[in-house]
């Protein structure tokens, strides 16, 4: 016969189930406030403590809002929220030897998905804007701070063509994620000029209405941005 490990789950994390399935299946909805502690506590014949961590479980899935002062409150999960809590845990897989890696692996398939999409389907207020923000790079080369907030701004409008919010929230992460990495990068020579001439053939891909091309253009803009941080890490750490 099989042997199975079962594992026992706390109180507060049996609280903060049941409340999850109240509020997922809409027996609490959105701006419903939830009940006091006290009442919540004699619902689930538990301990201040265990409600506590339970709402405070809660409030980390982006499910409710504690005030101090107020009773908590339903809110709609954000993707925000969602890409928050992941973000601990992808510092520590960035630290792994690897890690970088398998970063730079799942940032490429996500933008030049993006690039192909833009190629498909940006509207001409799209290709404006990306233009736009092409320009903002071009005024930016050599002013190393303002260029990073230019780059990653680009990259941004890139995302929003999709008009869906958890393609800007994935920005937002990778945004995030990537901060180190552009500055060290950015401190190469000429590093501002060639992100923004590999801009400049993105938005001529797409211009043309030319998935393929669009993907090209960005898989040698990744790959030499990648490329250059891995060749300046190496230089610091022999160093070092």
């Amino acid at each position: 016969m099989s042997r199975y490990r079962i594992e026992r789950k706390t109180l507060s994390e049996q609280v903060a189930e049941q409340l999850e399935a109240e509020i997922l299946d809409g027996r609490l909805s959105e701006k419903d406030q939830l009940p006091s502690e006290r009442e919540l506590m004699e619902q689930f014949g538990v301990g201040r403590p265990a409600v506590r961590e339970a709402l405070f479980h809660l409030q980390q899935l982006g499910l409710i809002a504690i005030n101090s002062g107020t009773r908590a409150r339903v809110i709609r999960p954000t993707a925000e929220a969602v890409m928050a809590r992941l973000s601990g845990v992808t510092r520590q897989l960035l630290s792994k030897p690897d890690g970088q890696q398998y970063f730079q692996e799942a940032r490429a398939m996500f933008e030049i998905s993006l690039a192909r999409y833009a190629a498909r389907h940006a509207s001409e207020e799209d290709l404006a804007r990306l233009h736009a923000a092409l320009a903002d790079n071009r005024d930016a080369i050599g002013d190393e701070a303002r260029f990073k907030r230019s780059d990653n701004d680009f990259h941004g409008v890139l995302a929003s063509i999709g008009r869906n919010p958890i393609f800007d929230a994935i920005h937002v992460a990778l945004s995030e994620w990537l901060d180190d990495r552009r500055a060290l990068v950015l401190q190469q020579k000429d590093e501002d000029k060639a992100a923004t001439a590999a801009h400049t053939e993105i938005i001529a891909a797409i211009e043309s209405r030319d998935p393929d091309a669009a993907e090209a253009a960005m898989r040698r803009h990744l790959d030499r941005h990648y490329g250059t941080y891995m060749q300046l890490k190496k230089r610091l750490s022999d160093a070092s």
